[in-house]
């Protein structure tokens, strides 16, 4: 060992996420002779375990003479106490960046570039701005059929993979996103597989919404898993509702995921491979995916919708996986609770059946049940609503999520949010238009999805008439700043309801 390029661990108690970041003395004897600056990315090795990070040089007498500061992700990475002598080097260089500069200049990646990129993603060789370049350049519609292929199977191929032991259909299914209060994915879990279908399903947190599936579910539930938990709740019950993040299914995904919420971008070709690699991981190989369609929704138009089903379909039958698309009204929100504890109420009601459930919440669930049911038996569409209406009516849908929820632990009781806040209409009139994205930054502002009890709950729905002081929404906050940040939003940008004057 050279002794010279040795210094000890130094916990810095600093959360930089799933970024790995060391930070050294200005002047320490390695940063003099080694040359080192800040942005450069150092080798850190110990006992055969090694990280490529990004150096931070300190200022001041934080950090002891003689060591180095590890962020929290690098501290778990290298798996070091305290103390711990490390070795230290510059880094050699990443040659899987040459085809992300390759692409920068609009060459076509092959599989053996994309591999590559995705391998040292999964090895934490990337900085996060190289991450954002490589998802940069690929988004906008600048990848091929083939390459969103590769890079379908190169993701799937970076982590572990469920396999169920014989012949029997897995099904799943996916929202593209893009509509706040859209859950449906645990009502149609709960009744499909109350229904007989076998459903192991993982989702995401939020990318760009105030609440992804894993948010809301864990509002009710324990969604950290592992393999080894997955398998044994679907065992028990025939389904599950986890977050995926907690397993090493696709791990190169929830690196990119990182970044891409960082830059509120999910392009098309990376939200495929996301979408299709996770359900192959999972062992899926049937997946209904809806696409919701409207002006300020993710997808904002017909053919736009018609080319990414195309795109789904093709790369899920060149990875061996069954996709069913549905285009689905993406005008407005789903349900009437936007942010994880609101939702998961909305979910609860139309389970429940309670007078208050939102009625298009469930008519959308029921829809995409039917198709479910149809995929699996070839009955059609208006048998597999039938049948996903009588599970739901039945109480067997309610039933069998409650079982989901035993064998992940139990139901949680959902927290109070601190801060209350209800928006009364400035003017009378007919509700014929909602911004999606801005009433999801409004929700977000507020806190949510990092405060599960943030968000909101409307008081009204598309083509209602609205009369001047009815409420409009409750916001929901955890501190006063952040209510008082999503109302200073609310009133300084374009309205997010649009009002117009009866006929």
């Amino acid at each position: 060992m050279n002794y010279a390029n040795e210094l000890k661990a130094f916990p810095m108690g600093i959360d930089t996420h799933q970024e790995l970041v060391v930070y050294m003395r200005d002047d320490c004897h390695l940063c003099r002779s080694e040359g080192f600056v800040a942005s450069n990315r150092l080798n850190v090795s110990c006992g055969g375990r090694s990280i490529i990070a990004v150096l931070n040089v300190v200022y001041g007498g934080h950090i002891p003479h003689g060591h180095i500061g590890l962020s929290n992700s690098a501290l778990e990475r290298l798996r070091v106490r305290p103390g711990t002598p490390l070795t230290i080097k510059h880094a050699p260089p990443i040659r899987s960046l040459a085809a992300v500069r390759k692409k920068v200049f609009g060459h076509t990646l092959s599989d053996h570039d994309i591999t590559a990129i995705i391998d040292d993603v999964t090895r934490h060789r990337y900085s996060d701005i190289e991450i954002a370049a490589f998802l940069s350049v690929c988004a906008g519609g600048r990848l091929s059929l083939a390459e969103i292929t590769d890079l379908t199977r190169a993701m799937v191929a970076s982590g572990e993979r469920l396999a169920w032991g014989d012949d029997r259909a897995i099904y799943d299914k996916h929202c593209i996103g893009g509509l706040p209060g859209n859950r449906t994915t645990p009502l149609v879990v709960a009744i499909c597989s109350a229904g007989g279908l076998v459903m192991p399903k993982t989702s995401s947190r939020a990318i760009t919404s105030p609440a992804g599936t894993a948010d809301t579910m864990d509002a009710l539930t324990h969604v950290d898993l592992g393999v080894a938990d997955i398998r044994r709740v679907v065992e028990e019950a025939g389904a599950c509702l986890a977050w995926g993040g907690s397993m090493n299914l696709s791990p190169a995904d929830d690196l990119l995921i990182r970044i891409e919420r960082a830059l509120e971008l999910d392009g098309e070709g990376q939200l495929i491979a996301s979408v299709l690699s996770k359900k192959i991981a999972a062992g899926s190989t049937h997946v209904l995916i809806d696409i919701p369609v409207g002006p300020t929704a993710k997808v904002r138009s017909q053919p736009e919708a018609e080319r990414l089903e195309s795109l789904l379909v093709e790369v899920g039958a060149a990875c061996g996986l069954s996709v069913r698309c549905v285009v689905t009204d993406g005008r407005g929100p789903v349900g009437r609770g936007i942010g994880p504890v609101e939702e998961a109420r909305d979910v609860l009601a139309v389970l429940q059946q309670t007078p208050e459930a939102p009625a298009d919440l469930r008519d959308r669930a029921l829809e995409l049940a039917s198709h479910l049911f149809d995929m699996a038996s070839g009955q059609g569409l208006a048998a597999g609503r039938e049948q996903a209406r009588a599970l739901l009516e039945d109480g067997h849908a309610w039933a069998q999520f409650k079982r989901i929820v035993t064998a992940q632990g139990g139901l949680k009781t959902l927290p109070q949010a601190v801060y209350t806040h209800e928006e009364k209409a400035a003017r009378s009139g007919v509700l014929n238009a909602i911004d999606n994205r801005r009433l999801a930054k409004l929700a977000k502002l507020a806190g949510a999805p990092a405060s599960k009890a943030a968000g909101l709950r409307l008081c009204v729905a598309l083509g209602d008439r609205v009369e001047a002081g009815q409420p409009l929404f409750q916001l929901f906050s955890e501190s006063a700043g952040e209510r008082d940040y999503a109302l200073d939003y609310y009133a300084s940008e374009q309205p997010i309801f649009s009002l117009v004057n009866q006929p």
